[in-house]
């Protein structure tokens, strides 16, 4: 049987495809590797599923640092509130948390697969899991799927909706890339985004800080000459191979662009504890605490503060011994100490790797993709979605968002072929 669209891949970029091809009325084969679909889905979110954001398009765009401007015509199609519409439309209630973030009430990434299957399902999708593809041989206007066991399907389009590298447990292993290229688009380099960070710090190895938390630090990295790259102000934590937490995996991509950029093996970051004060009203502020409580222990005059291991570590750092008599401090000393507090520095040498990371950078370019439809200007009735394209958001529901809106506009866009 030949298909209108086949749609390769059941992430939430390949199963948002597909309601789009089925609704205008293309017959749809849905085709996955995996014995499941949505498996990406289910545990995005912290297993939650974070399935957009709320914030002004203009924010969102600004959130996705991977060529967030290409889709500044795919949302004036689609865009997050037609997201949130489409899946209150199907029965799954969502709440907005902190940052913009939108989550289904009932916590359950579960729940976000389960309509979208069953809608799916509705729409008449033929769905084939447990089917790897080989290769795609490009026709004038008929292609063909060959599958891993020999199969031969013909289809008039084809979304190609395989994910990066990341999560490959999910089935992201970059399969893609290679039918891209046979249809002559050119694959940008590839490398971990929203990832971990490594470092070879002593304190690191020694696992002095190992677990300690952070909440809204200014985590900031650094080029050779001094100058600020990127700073996000977000929680951390020290994990012991380097740092993690949002603000960490935000700045994963800048570490990542700047060692190779310089060259050089190890890049600079710098944590300020208190991005809201400036270094004389903290100043201010320790000496007010050591004037109310002159003869007690300087590290128990700062308690509170900061995490007490972390405190500790910074004292120690600014050559303060903890245990001496606070009003013995020296200003010169307390200087030192404000100054760690503000901008504590230590080299980082890289991240984890592609396959550790919650995103891919890099990807089929996008100077090859027409922005309103999503298809292919190298391939007549090609069309692409989600990570496998070079774009890529910060977490916090942006990379869904993206995959949810290129993957609606592709599936959409390939009905209209086929049926042209």
């Amino acid at each position: 049987m030949t298909y209108d669209c086949i749609v390769i891949g059941g992430g939430p970029s390949g199963l948002m495809a597909s309601v789009g091809a089925a609704t205008n009325g293309a017959r749809v084969l849905l085709i996955d590797k995996g014995e499941k679909l949505g498996r990406k889905l289910a545990i995005s979110g912290g297993g939650r599923c974070n399935v957009t954001n709320r914030l002004p398009v203009e924010e969102i765009i600004k959130h996705i640092p991977g060529n967030g401007r290409f889709l500044y015509s795919a949302f004036s199609v689609f865009n997050n509130e037609d997201i949130i519409r489409f899946f209150e439309g199907l029965g799954i209630e969502l709440k907005e948390e902190d940052h913009g973030r939108m989550f289904p009430v009932t916590n359950k990434a579960t729940d976000v697969v389960a309509v979208l299957l069953q809608k799916i399902k509705q729409l008449g999708v033929t769905i084939r899991t447990n089917t790897p593809v080989k290769t795609i041989h490009y026709g004038e206007d008929i292609h063909e799927i060959i599958l891993h066991s020999g199969e031969v399907i013909q289809t008039k389009s084809i979304v190609i909706a395989v994910g990066g590298k990341s999560v490959p447990h999910t089935g992201s292993t970059g399969d893609g890339y290679a039918w891209a290229k046979k249809a002559g688009h050119t694959i940008t380099e590839l490398y971990p985004t929203e990832v971990p960070i490594t470092s070879n710090e002593s304190f690191i190895k020694q696992k002095t800080l190992q677990g300690i938390s952070l909440r809204n630090v200014a985590l900031s990295v650094w080029n050779p000459k001094g100058k600020l790259i990127k700073a996000h102000q977000m929680d951390m934590i020290f994990t012991h191979f380097g740092v993690s937490g949002p603000a960490a995996l935000r700045c994963s991509q800048y570490v990542v662009k700047a060692l190779k950029k310089f060259d050089v093996p190890l890049i600079e970051m710098k944590i300020d504890s208190f991005p809201d004060e400036n270094e004389d009203t903290l100043l201010t502020s320790l000496q007010k605490r050591i004037d109310s409580e002159p003869k007690k222990a300087f590290k128990n005059v700062l308690k509170g503060l900061l995490p007490e291991k972390f405190l500790h570590f910074l004292i120690e750092r600014a050559e303060i011994d903890g245990e001496s008599i606070a009003d013995q401090v020296s200003k010169q000393a307390l200087r030192q100490l404000v100054l760690q507090m503000k901008s504590f520095s230590f080299s980082v040498n890289g991240t984890l790797s592609i396959e550790k990371a919650f995103v891919t950078g890099g990807g089929v370019s996008v100077k090859e993709i027409a922005p309103q439809t999503m298809a292919s200007k190298k391939q007549e009735g090609l069309f692409f979605c989600g990570e496998i394209l070079d774009l890529h958001g910060y977490t916090g529901g942006y990379n869904i968002t993206v995959a949810f809106v290129t993957g609606n506009i592709a599936g959409t866009n390939a009905a209209y072929h086929a049926l042209s």
